[in-house]
């Protein structure tokens, strides 16, 4: 009976280790919305309402630290049931950093709203965040049905993510060598692309950790980068 009830007792403990990351992954889906529209519709209402929630994120993160340490200290799991402890470090982790992009996008939007941009630019900002934001809400729908084939069509995809914003860096450049009056907008746009192209490198992070979790490795080839060419020996930015 006692070897039932410890048995009872760390499964709910793995429940309520994964409820928790579903939380903080929902809070994170709901940030990144916030962050986009602040930008999309310079509402600074919005922005700080993103900057605002970002507390409560790292508060989920620190409870899910601590109820991994715990879990590894008292329960000294074995199996998929050590993959699962161990991932759900990597994934809340990398949720916490998207969450930072995301106030990141949010700050710089409030300042966005003192500048002139380019709408075109600000649609393509927009464009990208769509594309991660969907990916992050796939990558979570993964992460709770432990389905590694979705994840690894998230994990695709990141490079259509690269390849926008490869664009959108050369498309902000070029707005800035033709009207120097825009260049204050766009470096803030810049660091935005940035921001949201780095939380896409975190979801395609969590996708690995989906498959990490389920069959004990991630995906075996190399991650394709669609802004290796930025990268490459004389090429032009």
């Amino acid at each position: 009976m006692a070897s039932e009830h410890m048995v009872k007792r760390f499964d709910d403990e793995l429940i309520l280790l994964n409820r928790t990351l579903s939380e903080m992954g929902g809070l994170v889906e709901i940030q990144l919305a916030q962050a986009l529209t602040a930008v999309r519709d310079r509402d600074t209402e919005v922005a700080e309402q993103a900057i605002a929630d970002d507390a409560r994120i790292d508060a989920h993160d620190a409870a899910i630290q601590e109820q991994t340490v715990k879990l590894l200290a008292l329960r000294q799991p074995m199996a998929i049931d050590l993959r699962v402890v161990l991932s759900s470090i990597k994934i809340a982790a990398a949720l916490e950093r998207i969450a930072d992009y995301a106030k990141n996008t949010a700050k710089r939007s409030i300042v966005l709203t003192q500048a002139t941009a380019p709408s075109a630019a600000v649609n393509g900002i927009d464009r990208l965040g769509r594309l991660v934001r969907t990916a992050l809400k796939d990558v979570l729908d993964a992460f709770a049905q432990g389905d590694v084939a979705k994840a690894r069509a998230v994990w695709e995809r990141d490079e259509e993510i690269d390849q926008v914003y490869t664009g959108l860096f050369r498309e902000l450049l070029t707005y800035m060598m033709e009207d120097p009056r825009t260049i204050t907008a766009c470096t803030h746009l810049l660091f935005m692309a940035k921001n949201i192209e780095r939380a896409g490198d975190h979801v395609t992070n969590i996708a690995e950790l989906v498959s990490f979790r389920a069959t004990g490795h991630g995906f075996d080839e190399a991650r394709p980068k669609g802004s290796a060419a930025m990268y490459a020996t004389g090429a032009t930015p």
